[in-house]
């Protein structure tokens, strides 16, 4: 008791005690809720956001504090805001739980392009999901990033048969060489395996096996790497080859390696018009003189090689140089009876090889219905003989086709500029501005007296394909005061739909020196056109590689093409995979639309044929063997919808019935496309992949430069469009 202290009984110290935990909750700060989730479709809205503006993350204003009365007694303190569980950063959603969302996350950083994305994508390499892990090796690719090949070399030890082939991919796209004999043992390994074995030479199924697959991708890798002995080592036998499947004879005709001509020859005489295809291009490219005998044989009609074979070899025996090789060429030329595109192809190369013999075939193709053989006949008569050509022109009227004037423009470029500057002068006043281009470019070539006068003056033409023409022509020429002229092009041009008057402007400023031309091109970087900025951007490197320009031209600006909404469902779950019916006098080409790899892409070309842009358009490219192109309504391949769109790249491989989007250079696309006619494999990851051929592959052959498009219309699954 002397303590001074009280005994309390302890019911009293229970109550008491209660009293205090009551007392205490009351002035507690409960627990902030939970934030809400975000659902699947808004984290692929902000996914196709981020990607088309080329950003990594959305950075929205801060929004203002909550206010929340203080706890009684105590100073009011600032309230915070728990953060989301997932947010407008490719950064966070490559972590999602969700594997669908990481995947799309990692393909979006690489289309993004920007160094600050390797790190996340390095992270996710080490993801628990294969396939989010081969999309992050594919997207590493798109960046280019040197800097992963440390990372990325593990992975060709992957578990995953597809991972593999990704990361050799990635590697090859990095330029990694240091990897490239680790690269040929994972080919040699699955070049052993059944599902290699077993396929077929003209086998371009896609996605195949996964040993398949990662064989393939392997094989790609090494020619990107130029690695012609890992190759051999994982391929050869000798001058055998251990699988007739094309994409070895691809990869042997594209490695720039000579060594590789005894083993393409073993593979022209295998089955697979695509292997020997690639075989007898190969051949051609080392000018292989013991192919030339073989490569004659494919002439044959009697042979029935077939329209991609019969050109790939009428292709190699010109570059090959073969004497006995005018004869043929000249039958098939003349042949009524032979496919028009194997014609041409036989009109080019007798220039080629550059024979007066072929001259009187050439003569009598001078007058063909047909304007694209009347073009390569004029321009192939110009190279075999010089003088007798002269003697022919001088009798010829003025052909009724542009792009027949056109190829005489460009023929005339390559004669003495005593016999031809007057003819090139008087062509100036062409009525169709698509003559001009070329004329001014054989004016530049030939140093006409006049030329820098003529160049200045179509600097302001109102059609912005001459005014393009005459600016790359001035940047070639460099005459005194030109930068002056350039630098008012360009003005000039600012208002132009079309991006072709402005990038020419730039890049022939830049040929007289970064004094002359930096002013112009910092002002570009932040141009209407995204593409603009782009290209902008190469030059400002060139000019100043020290300085950091990716920050300078983003975000992009929106387009003024019919862009989706980002959150719109036929972007983000589509119902349908909508087809699309071109029609022409030949029959129907019907191709699936792939709107998951490429939805803007897809939503764009959907929006063009609603509105009948493409009805009525003239085919302005076809290379037999490679492609058939159109979407240009100026019909020079100048020409687009005003507007421009982002690459949506993706692993889909350019192979025989793909439909791609045409490109200047990254990011140049809008209305012209082309459909594959034997596969391309150096176009995978470059240019956007975004249908494929269902029905009418046989239409897409027989198509001709010049044939017309009658309509395009689109099923979406409920209704045409």
């Amino acid at each position: 008791m002397s303590s001074g202290r009280f005994l309390i009984p302890a019911r009293r110290c229970a109550r008491a005690a209660a009293v205090l935990v009551v007392a205490a909750a009351g002035c507690a700060t409960p627990p902030p809720p939970a934030p809400p989730a975000v659902p699947y479709e808004q984290k692929v809205a902000w996914i196709l956001q981020l990607e088309d503006q080329r950003l990594l993350e959305l950075k929205p204003p801060a929004p203002p504090p909550v206010e929340t009365p203080p706890p009684r007694g105590r100073r009011r303190a600032p309230a915070t805001t728990p953060p989301p569980s997932s947010s407008p950063d490719l950064s966070v959603l490559v972590r999602d739980p969700d594997p669908r969302v990481r995947r799309r996350a990692a393909l979006a950083i690489g289309r993004v392009k920007l160094d600050e994305g390797v790190k996340p994508l390095l992270a996710t390499l080490a993801d628990s999901d294969a396939e989010v892990r081969a999309m992050a090796c594919f997207a590493l690719g798109l960046i280019g990033a040197g800097t992963a090949e440390a990372e990325l070399a593990p992975l060709l030890a992957d578990s995953e048969p597809l991972v593999r082939g990704r990361a050799a991919e990635a590697l090859g796209s990095i330029g990694a060489r240091g990897a490239a004999d680790a690269i040929g043992r994972l080919v040699a390994e699955y070049s052993r395996s059944p599902a290699v074995a077993a396929i077929a030479p003209d086998d371009d199924a896609w996605p195949a096996a996964g040993e398949a697959e990662a064989f393939k991708l392997g094989l790609f890798a090494l020619v990107r790497l130029r690695a012609y002995e890992a190759l051999a080592a994982a391929v050869l036998n000798g001058n055998e080859v251990i699988t007739s499947w094309w994409p070895v004879a691809y990869a042997l005709q594209r490695v720039e390696d000579p060594r590789a001509a005894p083993a393409l020859l073993y593979l022209l005489g295998t089955p697979g018009r695509y292997t020997r295809g690639f075989a007898a291009r190969g051949l051609g490219a080392y000018k292989h003189g013991p192919a030339v005998k073989p490569l004659l044989a494919l002439l044959d009609p009697a042979a029935g090689s077939g329209l991609e074979l019969t050109v790939a070899a009428v292709r190699a025996l010109a570059q090959i140089g073969a004497p006995d090789a005018v004869e043929p060429l000249m039958r098939l030329a003349a042949g009524r009876g032979t496919q028009p595109m194997v014609r041409l192809e036989a009109v080019i190369a007798l220039g080629d090889l550059g024979n007066p013999r072929a001259l009187p075939v050439l003569q009598d193709l001078l007058t063909d219905e047909w304007p694209a053989l009347r073009a390569a006949a004029l321009s192939s008569a110009a190279s075999v003989d010089e003088e007798a050509f002269g003697l022919v022109l001088s009798g010829m009227e003025p052909d009724r086709h542009w792009r027949v004037r056109a190829a005489l423009a460009t023929a005339l470029g390559n004669l003495p500029a005593e016999s031809v500057l007057d003819r090139l002068r008087f062509m100036l006043a062409d009525d169709d501005k698509r003559v001009i281009p070329p004329v001014l470019s054989s004016l530049t070539r030939l140093k006409a007296p006049e030329a820098a006068k003529v160049l200045a003056e179509r600097l302001e033409d109102p059609d912005f394909g001459v005014r393009a023409a005459a600016a790359r022509e001035l940047g070639r020429l460099k005459p005194p005061g030109g930068a002056e002229l350039l630098r008012k092009a360009y003005e000039i041009a600012r208002p132009d739909s079309a991006y072709a008057a402005r990038t020419a402007a730039l890049e022939a400023l830049v040929e007289y020196g970064a004094g002359d031309a930096l002013d112009t091109v910092r002002l570009a970087l932040e141009d209407k056109d995204w593409a603009v900025r782009v290209r902008a951007a190469e030059l400002m490197r060139k000019l100043e590689p020290a300085t950091e320009v990716a920050p300078l031209i983003r975000p992009a600006p929106a387009g003024g093409g019919p862009a989706a909404r980002y959150d719109d469902p036929q972007l983000i779950a589509p119902e349908y995979s909508p087809h699309v019916f071109i029609e022409t006098a030949h029959g129907t080409i019907e191709f699936q639309l792939a709107v998951l790899d490429a939805p803007q892409t897809a939503w764009n070309f959907v929006a063009l044929a609603r509105k009948g842009f493409f009805n009525g358009l003239e085919v302005h490219r076809v290379v037999p063997n490679f492609v058939v192109q159109d979407g240009d309504p100026r019909g020079d391949g100048s020409g687009g919808p005003g507007y421009t769109i982002r690459d949506e790249l993706n692993e889909r491989p350019f192979v025989r019935g793909t439909v791609g989007m045409a490109l200047a250079w990254p990011d140049s696309g809008g209305s012209q496309f082309f459909i594959m006619h034997s596969p391309a494999p150096h176009l995978d990851a470059r240019y956007t992949a975004f249908g494929h051929v269902v029905n009418g592959m046989e239409v897409v052959d027989r198509i001709r430069q010049g044939d017309v498009i009658q309509r395009v219309r689109v099923w979406d699954g409920r209704a045409w469009q």
